[in-house]
Formats: structure tokens, sequence, C-alpha cells
């Protein structure tokens, strides 16, 4: 396996540590081939686990992660290995803690303050990220969010996600300035089936969005400059990530944080 560690030119504070899984390495069979992390997406569980269990390994994770049941929901918790919470987000300033999100395309964002004493990981998809999954994370700091360092790992690329113009219009509702992260797609051609007569179809206009912009305008404007991000698209990458937007029936990923 040949994991996605870090870039080299990303800041890390002394005593936390980062790492993000590909899908090389696992014991799982097609369509979740090879390390899905993930229990919740049909897999076998026993091969799910023997992958947690390789990756514990392979990170040399200093204890179990607090792994979640993740809804796209806003909801942030302590986390806890002993207890598998619904939250897309968990925070700890405890050594040894191990926080952790899975993804297949949308955003892993793993947070830090730059002293090295707290850390959260967040599931950002377009949903979570709209109704301010990330705000609640950043809230749980105890340290001044211009002093929070973000970490935007593995995720669907703007030319590859592609939603609907409610997305847009919730985004932009809250902040106007977002419509720079929104690119209109052109409409497909309408079709007419030979012998029958043209009538004309409404069809919804499309966009492109930008999921890595839109969650560092967000850390931007909540107060967090320093945002370092992964230029690997999952959508496109069959090879090395799961991929829903792609494959519908897949596996996931998983981003951890923790203090040394």
């Amino acid at each position: 396996m040949a994991p996605f560690l870090k870039n080299r030119d990303w800041h890390i504070p002394q005593g936390v540590r980062i790492a993000f899984s590909t899908r090389r390495g696992g014991v799982s069979e097609f369509p979740y081939k090879s390390l899905n992390l993930g229990l919740h997406v049909g897999d076998c569980e026993e091969k799910v686990l023997r992958n947690r269990a390789l990756i514990h390994e392979r990170f040399d994770l200093p204890g179990l992660p607090a792994w979640l049941e993740q809804t796209h929901s806003t909801r942030v918790i302590e986390a806890d290995h002993k207890t598998v919470h619904n939250a897309d987000g968990s925070y700890s300033e405890r050594s040894k803690q191990v926080c952790v999100v899975m993804t297949a395309d949308c955003l892993p964002v793993l947070l830090c303050d730059r002293s090295g004493s707290e850390v959260a990981a967040v599931h950002a998809g377009w949903k979570g990220l709209c109704d301010g999954v990330i705000e609640v994370a950043l809230d749980k700091f105890k340290s001044d969010k211009a002093h929070l360092i973000a970490y935007l790992g593995p995720a669907i690329s703007a030319d590859a996600f592609e939603v609907g113009e409610e997305v847009r219009r919730m985004f932009i509702s809250q902040h106007p300035s977002c419509d720079v992260f929104f690119i209109k797609k052109e409409p497909l051609a309408l079709l007419s089936t030979p012998g029958t007569e043209n009538s004309l179809v409404s069809t919804e206009q499309k966009y492109l969005a930008d999921l890595q912009g839109l969650a560092k305008f967000r850390l931007n404007l909540a107060g967090v400059s320093e945002v370092y991000q992964a230029d690997t698209c999952t959508f496109k990458n069959a090879d090395d990530y799961f991929s829903y937007r792609r494959d519908k029936t897949t596996g996931r990923m998983a981003s951890f944080i923790w203090l040394a």
C-alpha cells in the first residue's frame, strides 16, 4: 500500500500526526477492492475489520480511532474510541486519541492548533459544508481561530463535481461571493424521437462546484488563514481512490489526525 501521508510542503506542528488512506493494500473484494474501511457500504464485516487492523499497523496509530456513523450532519463530538457516535466530526485534546472521518468524494478536513494541543477531523460533503459543520468543529477549539491550521484531503475535484441549481442557491444565499465557486454547465441538446412531434422539455441547470474552494472560503471567513490542500481528485483516480459519484457501490477511505 502507498498511503498518502501529506504533501512535503505542508507545515504540521510538532506533536501532531496526520494520514490519509488510499484504496490500495487491503483484503476486500470487488467492488470494494481493496482497502475499504467502511462498515456501512455492504462489504463483508470481517474483511473491513481486517482492513482497519492493517491500517492501524501501517500508520502506526497510537490507539483505536474514534470511528463515526456519518450522516451529513453538523454534529461534532468529543472523540471516543469506545463508542460509535452518529456524527460528522470529532475533536480531541487527549494524547493518542485518533480522530477519523471516512470519505469517497466528500472532503475530509483535518484541523489542529499551531501549538499542537488540539485536533479535529471533519467530514464535509456539500450539505454538511453548507450547513456549517466546519464552523461547528472550529468552535470546539480553545485556541483562537487565527492560530488554527486546516488540511483538506483528497476529494472530488471542481471539474468533476456536478450539482444542481438548488445547491448553488443554498450557498450563495448565505454568502453571495460563493458564486465564484460554481461554474455553469452548458445544457445538453434536446433530442427528438423519429416519428413523433418535437416537444420542449424543461431541463435543470447544472453547475460544477469547487468543494475545496468552498471549504477554504468558509475557513478563511472564520479566521483560519493557514490552509493546505491535496491536489488529488478521487473521481478521476480509480486506481488509488474510492468514488461514490463514479461507482455508486464502493468503499471508503479514511483521514486521521491525532496528538502523539
